[in-house]
């Protein structure tokens, strides 16, 4: 992927979302082509033939990437981990449990009421609790660990932590719980 493809969406690129089937990203990729198409312009220099050719070579290079499916795949995980890394705010939270977990992709997702859906990969989940365990594990050996009283409830308020995951169409985020208990 080169550097300015890697600057803007894709998928704004060729004006898809993505949740986009392939079929509706190559007849989005092929109306841009033949409109911004170099030979368009019959040849003649001008800023609207240099811009033309411009935002030719973005869809192209757009279509390269998400024509194929390791390569889209690669790019979406890319996309996700910089939308991980913003601040968004949290329109709830979900508990990962109550998430439908697709084995064939290793994804877990979730509804949105605007229709796209909420997904995090098992991946994503694994590196989280990698993340976490080591310092809940320091935490227990300088004795900071809060024992649990006689008939408390074992899900206390500290007990579960969460990743806040972007829907893929809109701009709502939820904050997705893991139980601590591994």
């Amino acid at each position: 992927m080169s550097g300015e493809s890697r600057e803007k969406d894709l998928y704004s690129v060729l004006g898809a979302r993505p949740s986009d089937s392939l079929q509706q990203l190559k007849h989005k990729y092929q109306q841009l082509a033949l409109l911004y198409h170099p030979d368009r312009f019959g040849g003649v220099c001008s800023s609207e033939s240099e811009s033309g050719l411009t935002r030719f070579l973005e869809v192209d290079a757009a279509w390269r990437i998400l024509r194929d499916h390791n390569s889209r795949r690669e790019y979406d995980l890319q996309r996700r981990a910089k939308e991980l890394k913003q601040v968004w705010p949290v329109d709830s939270t979900v508990c990962l449990e109550d998430m439908t977990f697709d084995p064939d992709n290793s994804v877990y997702t979730y509804p949105c009421r605007c229709g796209g859906e909420f997904a995090i990969t098992e991946e994503e989940v694994e590196e989280e609790t990698h993340e976490r365990r080591p310092n809940m594990e320091e935490e227990e050996e300088k004795g900071l660990k809060v024992e649990e009283e006689e008939g408390e409830d074992k899900e206390e308020e500290g007990d579960c932590r969460g990743v806040v995951v972007c829907c893929d169409t809109c701009s709502l985020s939820v904050d997705v719980t893991r139980s601590r208990r591994y």
